[in-house]
């Protein structure tokens, strides 16, 4: 064979190349992100205990930490027996009214008894008189009881409220997990003292990945929210894994390109952000770079 032949050879080699490569070029590329959760504490105290360590999986509800109760479980105590006085004062008010009630009802007989012997002349005006002072004194002496009786029941009602929320604080003391999730990382250790608002843990849902690329104007006819595309990952330093992810999110408005985002467009055009939900079987990282192609 000549060497006109080898070159031509070696000629369409290179097309053919040429054209497999166009063909696998990806339409644009991005780094994988997963939705991160922070979970803080409610409440301040000391960390009795921290249940779980990075990298854990943690179902929703699941127990993450405890916080000393100590003091909350004393008010407690102290709430309940004023509650506990406050339901002995009221029923000592409720007696008395109920020994004022029997003698106005007492009264109340003598006044009928002294009325009528009056009609008949054989009582004077005078006792009349009396019994009727009577049973004025004891009628307002059953309203000071009763106003009493109703402020006892405000004041209860106020130390049952100071109770609802003494027990709300205690279980905020007990920290749990807000959803399914892999712990990413941890910032109390048992000992230390937390506060409200104070980062306990980070945790994310591995079980997909964003993938956030970046789109040009005219590839925009090629993205469909809720379409499947392509994704590409290294597999090793020759092969490109391939797995199916869906669009998820496309932004309403274009931004300029991030230096780190490398696409087959110029980077001085604006550009459109684009996520894909990628199911995760094990291979994908957070931080980890990808490929799509519509």
């Amino acid at each position: 064979m000549n060497m006109k032949n080898l070159q031509l050879i070696a000629l369409v080699f290179l097309m053919f190349a040429a054209c497999k490569n166009g063909e696998n070029k990806s339409d644009a590329y991005g780094n994988f992100e997963a939705v991160e959760t922070i979970v803080s504490s409610e409440m301040a105290g000391k960390l009795l205990s921290m249940e779980v360590k990075q990298g854990d999986q943690l179902a929703p509800d699941q127990l993450i930490a405890r916080i000393d109760t100590t003091e909350l479980i004393l008010r407690k105590l102290q709430t309940q027996a004023q509650l506990a006085a406050s339901e002995t004062k009221k029923q000592s008010v409720t007696a008395q009214i109920n020994v004022l009630k029997e003698q106005k009802k007492n009264a109340q007989t003598t006044q009928q008894r002294i009325a009528k012997m009056y009609a008949d002349k054989a009582a004077t005006q005078q006792q009349l008189d009396d019994i009727n002072g009577q049973i004025s004194v004891v009628e307002k002496q059953i309203f000071a009881n009763e106003t009493q009786f109703q402020l006892i029941n405000s004041e209860m009602e106020v130390i049952k409220r100071q109770l609802d929320l003494i027990s709300e604080q205690l279980a905020k003391c007990t920290i749990t997990s807000p959803v399914k999730g892999t712990i990413l990382e941890t910032y109390l250790e048992t000992g230390e003292l937390t506060s409200p608002g104070k980062p306990v843990l980070k945790m994310a849902d591995l079980s997909s990945l964003e993938l956030k690329v970046y789109v040009s104007g005219a590839q925009l006819s090629k993205v469909k929210l809720g379409s499947d595309v392509k994704i590409l990952i290294d597999s090793d330093v020759k092969e490109m894994k391939s797995l199916t992810g869906k669009i998820s999110w496309i932004s309403s408005e274009s931004e300029f390109t991030p230096k780190i985002i490398q696409t087959k467009e110029e980077r001085v055009k604006l550009m459109y952000a684009v996520k894909i939900v990628v199911p995760n079987d094990g291979s994908l990282k957070i931080g980890m770079p990808g490929e799509v192609v519509f």
